[in-house]
């Protein structure tokens, strides 16, 4: 309910920003502009379409961070030699800006989709490798030296012991990551795009069409919150002996 309320108040205050003309409605349209430009949106210029395609490169690309970073990661934290060769250029890479990127990706990939979803990967996936390994890390040194004693291989320590101990705070980051993948869309989708949430925003943006340009913003807004949400309630569900 608060968090309800808290939607609602800030609403209100957009409202009395728009209908007060603190702020001129080229700028910062009434909410009740923003939904009618969204449902004509969906009505008459096919966005629900737009919405799958970014839907469909934000998950492709996130899938792949994931498949490739939870192994590298517990690798990392499990093997120094691993963590060496691999740390410094993984902390090198996560600090170079994705739209800085934008112009190699288009030289080595073209302006296809492999290009669009290269640019989301690099944006999630350098940031999450460091997060697996603390997760591993965090693990308590008790349960691989019982694991031990009793006979466990190493690579029966890494399924049942770190990956099982790990796997909340994983999915917690899992989910936080995936949020930072939906941050770089728009950045992703301008790259000779002609499809996706982000070539609405963009395209909308040079006719100063700003309840569009909003109406794609709360497109993203309200996925991004029922995913999370839905992954939230999932944790919950799974791991209910931590909450």
């Amino acid at each position: 309910m608060v968090g309800v309320l808290s939607f609602v108040v800030i609403l209100g205050l957009w409202q009395l920003a728009a209908q007060f003309e603190f702020i001129s409605s080229v700028f910062l349209p009434s909410p009740w502009s923003v939904v009618v430009a969204l449902y004509k949106m969906f009505a008459q210029f096919g966005f629900i379409n737009d919405v799958g395609i970014s839907v469909f490169r934000v998950w492709v690309a996130f899938i792949v961070s994931a498949l490739m970073a939870i192994p590298l990661g517990i690798m990392m934290s499990s093997f120094r030699i691993v963590s060496a060769i691999n740390e410094p250029v993984i902390d090198f890479l996560r600090y170079l800006p994705v739209p800085a990127l934008v112009p190699l990706t288009i030289i080595w990939f073209g302006i296809g989709e492999v290009s669009k979803i290269t640019l989301l990967w690099m944006g999630t996936f350098f940031q999450l490798v460091p997060l697996i390994a603390d997760d591993a890390n965090r693990v308590p040194r008790e349960y691989i030296e019982i694991a031990r004693t009793v006979g466990a291989k190493p690579r029966d320590i890494l399924k049942d012991v770190i990956l099982r101990a790990m796997l909340p705070s994983m999915v917690d980051n899992l989910r936080i990551t995936l949020g930072w993948c939906w941050t770089y869309l728009v950045i992703a989708e301008i790259v000779a795009s002609s499809s996706g949430i982000g070539y609405v925003i963009w395209d909308a943006r040079r006719y100063m069409q700003t309840p569009t340009v909003m109406g794609g913003v709360v497109a993203i807004g309200v996925i991004g919150l029922v995913t999370d949400q839905g992954i939230r309630m999932l944790h919950r569900r799974v791991f209910a002996y931590l909450h």
